[in-house]
């Protein structure tokens, strides 16, 4: 199963962040100009996806990236709280694992979110640390997945409340 940009323009578009013509807006030129700024640490957040995410789902790094370039773009208070939220997923991990995040083995990953709190906590913009971590980067990138064609086909929502398509997903019932 592979992520596309296509999948994160959208989930994108189910935010209410790209529609219509806002998703031509999001030129290749555009997205490099969001990868370039160094306040959201793209790599961190590409980890956390691939703790995340089905070890299965391949294109994570790209769907991520393209993602975040939308969510960001032009909330530099969103920005600045996914970089502040970032910041302390990669902290922690140099204190408990001597390592960035992003270097660390899958299960180091995985023990860092959970030993942060972020697995179990209620996302808070403005709560403590790991209510950051949980609303700015675990729920983020679990909504942009789920809301993706491609993640949700692996849970029956192929087709997105906002996506345009059939309605045979509607109709199938309980038993599928």
């Amino acid at each position: 199963m592979e992520l596309t940009r296509r999948d994160a323009l959208a989930a994108l578009t189910s935010t209410g962040i790209v529609v219509g013509a806002g998703a031509a807006a999001l030129s290749q030129e555009r997205l490099a100009d969001r990868r370039a700024d160094q306040r959201v640490d793209v790599e961190t957040l590409v980890a956390v996806a691939e703790v995340l995410y089905p070890s299965e789902v391949g294109g994570v790094r790209e769907f991520v990236e393209t993602y975040v370039a939308g969510r960001t773009a032009d909330r530099p208070d969103y920005r600045d709280g996914m970089a502040d939220a970032l910041a302390v997923v990669d902290d922690r991990a140099e204190r408990w694992f001597d390592g960035s995040f992003a270097t660390l083995s899958r299960a180091d990953r995985d023990a860092t979110l959970r030993q942060l709190g972020a697995d179990a906590i209620d996302p808070d913009p403005e709560g403590r640390p790991p209510a950051q971590v949980r609303y700015y980067v675990v729920n983020e990138l679990l909504y942009a997945f789920y809301t993706s064609p491609t993640g949700g086909s692996l849970v029956g929502t192929e087709n997105p409340i906002g996506h345009p398509g059939g309605t045979a997903s509607y109709r199938r019932g309980p038993d599928g």
